[in-house]
């Protein structure tokens, strides 16, 4: 007798039998969450580990005492405060460097400030034309080194009897700081709804008071924003700042820390220089880390419509 064919049921049960075990998709997907959460933490932590370790170094290079400074332990032993003390000393005229550096930005962040917000809230307003040649015209302006204007600077200055002068310093940061104090904020009214000054010329107001009492406070984390970047940048510049002043009473702090001599004339202080460096940083930090919400709001309010 031939053999009996298998059964369609008898099939099905060795085609189940045949079959590869289920996957266990809960715990694959788990598995693959927390891969994907330590990559993260790894990355944040190694771009932390990169931003603040030159600031460690800084700071640990200032604690060594001179004759250790370069010496590679990781911590100073024991640590020692003379760094600081020299910075202070009145060979160095830190403490007038400071004074100037402070003058320097604070004039310089209130100038762009004011000349910003109108600027920025006029081409953020009106229609004319050419305001987008205008727009283009001031942030290339920005784009130009630093460098490429520090000869017709000099020039200029010299000619009119500006060096060692506080507004030779001041008008080359606000050539710098304007333009993207004018873009950020123009990006930032643009977002904000005329509406706003409707209803309130509508309440009786007046446009400059609609303007000064509803726009300018709406406007606070913008202005915060641009304010910071200003200081900074104006805080931070060095090459024009060096090349037009030549008497130490009007050094700014970068300008000073770079003219600290040693004992014998020749040596290079760089324990003094790193803790002049500490001094001049932990200001920022400590503004940065006070205002940080604000200058994020103020950041990415002028990218949202």
């Amino acid at each position: 007798m031939s053999a009996q064919a298998p059964s369609a049921a008898t099939q099905a049960d060795n085609k189940v039998a045949d079959a590869p075990p289920p996957r266990k998709v809960g715990q694959a997907t788990a598995g693959g969450n927390v891969a994907r959460k330590a990559g993260v933490y790894v990355g944040i932590a190694v771009i932390i580990v990169y931003c603040l370790a030159p600031f460690y170094w800084m700071i640990v290079s200032s604690l060594r005492r001179p004759a250790e400074v370069f010496e590679k332990a990781a911590v100073p032993s024991p640590p020692s405060m003379q760094n600081y003390v020299a910075v202070f000393d009145p060979v160095n005229n830190f403490a007038r460097a400071l004074v100037n550096s402070i003058i320097v930005a604070g004039v310089t962040t209130v100038a762009v400030l004011i000349i910003g917000i109108f600027a920025a809230y006029a081409l953020a307003r009106l229609d004319f034309r050419g305001k987008a040649l205008a727009l283009s015209a001031i942030i290339a302006t920005s784009m130009f080194p630093g460098i490429a204007l520090v000869v017709p600077l000099l020039k200029i200055f010299t000619e009119i009897g500006w060096i060692n002068t506080y507004q030779a310093l001041i008008l080359p940061s606000m050539s710098f700081a304007l333009p993207l104090a004018v873009w950020n904020l123009t990006a930032f009214f643009r977002q904000m709804p005329q509406e706003l000054e409707q209803a309130a010329m509508v309440d009786g107001c007046t446009q400059w008071q609609a303007f000064r009492k509803v726009i300018i406070p709406i406007a606070a984390p913008g202005v915060f924003t641009t304010a910071i970047i200003a200081f900074v940048a104006a805080w931070n510049e060095f090459i024009i700042a060096l090349t037009m002043t030549n008497k130490s009473d009007f050094y700014t702090a970068v300008v000073a820390i770079s003219q600290f001599q040693g004992k014998t004339g020749r040596d290079i202080p760089v324990g003094s220089q790193m803790a002049a460096g500490v001094i001049l940083t932990i200001p920022l930090i400590v503004m940065v880390l006070a205002f940080q919400r604000r200058i994020v709001s103020g950041l990415t309010a002028g990218g949202v419509k």
